[in-house]
Formats: C-alpha cells, sequence, structure tokens
C-alpha cells in the first residue's frame, strides 16, 4: 500500500507521472510480476494511494522495482507499507 502525500500539489505530482506509472505496471504485467492494483480513493473518489499485489522473487527484487517506480521517483508516493502476501488456496 502506498499513500500520496496530502499537500495541495498531491494529485497534480499523481496525474503528471500517471503515465510513466501505468507503463510500468504494464511492463510488469508482462514479466509476470503484476497480480492486481488499482487506486486508493478518498471520500470524494479522490485518488489518494495506490495498492498493489506482485510477485517479485525476493525483497532485493522489490526494492529494485521501487526504486525505478515513477510515483516514487515523482515525489507521489510519501508512505509506503510492504507486507508479503499469500493467496488463500480455496
Amino acid at each position: 500500500m502506498a499513500y500520496d502525500g496530502e499537500d495541495k500539489d498531491a494529485l497534480e505530482r499523481r496525474m503528471k507521472v500517471r503515465p510513466q506509472h501505468l507503463e510500468r505496471m504494464d511492463e510488469l504485467k508482462k514479466g509476470g510480476h503484476f497480480v492486481f492494483g488499482g487506486a486508493i480513493l478518498d471520500d470524494k473518489e479522490t485518488m489518494v494511494g495506490s495498492v498493489l499485489i506482485c510477485e517479485f522473487p525476493g525483497w532485493e527484487e522489490m526494492e529494485s522495482y521501487l526504486e525505478t517506480e515513477p510515483y516514487v521517483m515523482g515525489g507521489v508516493w510519501q508512505k509506503i507499507k510492504v507486507k508479503p502476501f499469500r493467496q488463500a488456496k480455496i
């Protein structure tokens, strides 16, 4: 889960780099790393963050991805929480 900044320019920063972010998601999908994701919305349905479920061989690969993520490089995501996840087998 990644949360955008709360300053007045946060949404503008997000929209500025959003095309590059979506291109990066497409690359992750083609590489078999992107499982699913989308925007976190506030009460007004404004994008204020992101949820991504990705699969990487290890933490180093995940950290490498984050170093090149346009929302990180563009100062969009201000708080990132990374947690291991296991999908239920039902």
